[in-house]
């Protein structure tokens, strides 16, 4: 791609890139139907790539869906308009041309690329328990570890789906043995591997931190998943709301010569981390005000950090009130979805669609480069009775992130 390209959508946008919605399939999961796809398109994609359950947010990583992968899967797009005519281009190649003009030198320097993504993930029913790998185990198959974290828009959860509870961890006293025999049953039905869990009433406007190694079996809340740069995981659970898991999902992430070691599968889980006595205490996070209440309320906004327990990524959730205008400042890049409300931010128009057809753009997707969130953002609300919210997304080591 032209630099030239890139230069001109960020200059258009005055630091600003506009985003194009990015959805993906999973072929094990049935969709919630909360992410304002529209009804015809949730299966758009064919039966055999599953549903659509996910929306990727800022991603410069592609979606590892196997064999029937799609091309770009899982990379966001920027959006450039000349006259009538849009152009889309890689969010990835964007950064490769800009580099810390876009994402600012502090990361540029020592990634050489987005380091993080978010997503909706949209499932009507629970996960099986499943981890992450961290950045040693996922490089032994030349891939980064992923640490992720949840918050539960309150707008994207008009209905909590068939089981709205997590199960999280590995209950104090359970032993690696028992662990391991749910393991090697997994082609035999049912594991049993949650017997050795305990789950927890996901409640929408609070979040889990969830660091490499941890298990867990995501409930049915439609989430906002900021996470580190991967795409890595493999299912520990053989049958979750009766679907049976395919055993290939177990040996995701091994390498070739460990299959079939179930010793190699107990050695992934973070041990201590799961059988923590107080883990409801330390993963699970509350909304925290990025500066005084009131401070905020009269300036006509509020701002919360909602995921925040991890360095490798942060998110705030910034509301506007109505009719107000507000100039808002921070240290680092960041990506951004709308979830309610109208209004202006900077020279682009902002707005809440209520259904998106496959393949249609929106105005409630960006991209904000370093240098123009110092600078400050100006966000007016055009609507008398309805705020604007949106979901900031920002990658590592930020330094406003001081709680």
């Amino acid at each position: 791609m032209q630099k030239s390209l890139a230069q001109n959508a960020l200059e258009q946008g005055k630091g600003i890139l506009r985003l194009a919605p990015t959805w993906v399939p999973r072929s094990f999961c049935v969709p919630g139907r909360r992410i304002k796809l529209h009804p015809d398109d949730y299966y758009v994609l064919g039966g055999q790539r599953g549903g659509i359950d996910e929306r990727w947010l800022s991603s410069t990583t592609p979606a590892k869906n196997g064999p029937l992968t799609g091309k770009d899967e899982g990379l966001s797009k920027v959006v450039f308009t000349e006259g009538k005519s849009d152009t889309q281009f890689l969010l990835k190649d964007a950064i490769d041309a800009l580099q810390g003009a876009l994402i600012g030198d502090r990361l540029w320097k020592k990634y050489q690329l987005w380091p993080m993504y978010s997503k909706f993930f949209d499932n009507l029913g629970p996960l099986p328990h499943h981890l992450h790998h961290n950045d040693e185990k996922a490089g032994l198959v030349g891939q980064l570890g992923k640490p992720e974290a949840y918050y539960f828009p309150p707008q994207l959860n008009n209905h909590g789906g068939d089981f709205p509870y997590t199960f999280m961890g590995i209950a104090p006293g359970t032993t690696k043995e028992q662990i391991k025999e749910c393991l090697m049953n997994f082609t035999k039905g049912d594991n049993k591997i949650t017997n050795f869990s305990q789950a927890y009433r996901l409640q929408p406007g609070t979040g889990w931190d969830v660091p490499p190694g941890l298990l867990h079996a995501p409930g049915s809340l439609c989430t906002y998943e900021p996470q580190k740069a991967s795409d890595i995981f493999a299912m520990y659970q053989s049958l979750v709301n009766n679907a049976v898991i395919p055993e290939e999902l177990l040996w995701n992430g091994t390498p070739k010569d460990k299959i079939g070691d179930y010793d190699e599968l107990v050695d992934v889980i973070d041990w201590e981390l799961n059988v923590d006595p107080n883990l409801r205490f330390n993963r699970y996070m509350d909304p925290k005000p990025v500066r005084d209440v009131d401070e905020m309320l009269n300036a006509g906004y509020s701002e919360n950090w909602v995921c925040y327990k991890n360095d490798a990524f942060s998110a705030k959730e910034l509301t506007v009130m109505p009719g107000a205008s507000v100039v808002i400042r921070d240290a680092a890049a960041y990506g951004l979805i709308m979830m309610q409300g109208r209004g202006t931010m900077g020279v682009w128009e902002i707005e809440t669609p209520a259904l998106i057809r496959y393949g249609q753009l929106t105005h409630d997707e960006y991209f904000v480069s370093e240098d123009a969130a110092r600078a400050g953002v100006k966000i007016v609300n055009l609507s008398k009775t309805d705020p604007i919210v949106m979901l900031k997304h920002f990658g590592p080591g930020n330094p406003d992130l001081v709680l």
